[in-house]
């Protein structure tokens, strides 16, 4: 049977709380009312200049990190070991225009910065391809929904007209257009600098792993950044503004609501603010860590049950190859 949610996360190995609040927070409560899907997806590492020798462990380490933070092992699975992404990729590709994929936002983006990165141009391929891998990943399953941020909108928009093409040019209604789940979600930014987003590659002090130590997360937040340059009359700065979204995020909303009005009526000590931050999201990562912990004692039969996963969610996907190859005309293992 099809999935109703599908989603995705690269493995960039540690998680912060930018990627937490952001999506993780919404995939663990999705749990509760979908069959649901969620992938890490390996092949997409591999579009950007990436460290081979860390990959694997990086995959193995966000899987572990994700069901310590609720994520279900039987709805996990590993992109690499489903080959038929990569072959419904191709098939897709041919009902994939280049000149969409150029114009995707994404690829000038990355690219540019790849072009940075490499120092001699270099641009794969694989990045101007990866979109179409997007599209494979989703329709693989064939998901009524897909949770996505406003920056992935483009993306599933270009996965809906891939296959209104592929359904129009079969003659069928085969492939789902499927649908954007906005599941409420939370903007998190760098304490370090509240104008950019929380992100890994920005350096440490730009973002707060979920798994960090007591006194790591007291350290960045009581360093946090509050104002920050001109701001209008009466607004909040992004600094302050960023700090109560840690506290709305981490659902301590009857602190939250406290210390607004103390905003409100200018009697706010920012101090007493991040001492309220840093006490949720210790409480939060000393749950995590302590799941962590437990995973960890025997990572082979966490190992075993990532592949078992894989392999029962695969039996979708296989059912969708042989399906897309007998309406594409191509040979299928049962001619």
């Amino acid at each position: 049977m099809p999935k109703e949610v599908l989603s995705a996360i690269q493995p960039t190995g540690d998680m912060h709380y930018g990627n937490y609040f952001g999506a993780v927070q919404n995939w663990v409560k999705l749990q509760e009312n979908y069959d649901c899907a969620f992938g890490v997806v390996d092949y997409h590492a591999m579009t950007m200049p990436y460290d081979h020798k860390k990959l694997r462990n990086n995959t193995w380490e966000l899987i572990t990190n994700l069901i310590a933070v609720g994520i279900e092992p039987g709805n996990l699975f590993i992109q690499s070991l489903i080959p038929e992404h990569t072959e419904l990729t191709w098939i897709l590709n041919c009902f994939t225009s280049y000149g969409q994929l150029t114009r995707m936002t994404q690829f000038k983006d990355k690219s540019a910065k790849s072009s940075e990165d490499s120092g001699e141009g270099f641009i794969s391929s694989g990045l101007l391809n990866y979109p179409v891998l997007q599209a494979a990943d989703i329709l693989l399953y064939r998901p009524k929904y897909v949770p996505v941020g406003k920056d992935q909108e483009q993306h599933l928009e270009l996965t809906r007209n891939i296959a209104q093409r592929f359904n129009a040019q079969m003659g069928v209604n085969y492939l789902p257009v499927v649908e954007a789940l906005f599941t409420p979600a939370s903007k998190i930014r760098s304490t370090a600098d509240p104008t950019k987003k929380m992100s890994k590659s920005a350096g440490e002090k730009h973002y707060i792993s979920v798994f960090a130590d007591e006194a790591r997360i007291r350290k960045q937040i009581r360093s946090a950044v509050t104002d920050t340059g001109e701001i209008n009359d009466g607004a909040m700065s992004e600094g302050v503004d960023n700090l109560f979204g840690l506290l709305a995020a981490a659902k301590k909303m009857e602190i939250h609501g406290t210390l607004m009005e103390d905003y409100k009526n200018g009697s706010l000590r920012y101090a007493d603010l991040k001492e309220e931050v840093a006490n949720a999201l210790v409480e939060i990562s000393n749950g995590f860590i302590a799941k962590k912990q437990a995973l960890n004692v025997d990572k082979k039969a966490l190992k075993e049950q990532i592949k078992q996963s894989s392999s029962e969610i695969r039996k979708i996907a296989q059912e969708t190859i042989r399906e897309v190859k007998e309406l594409s005309g191509l040979m299928n293992v049962r001619f």
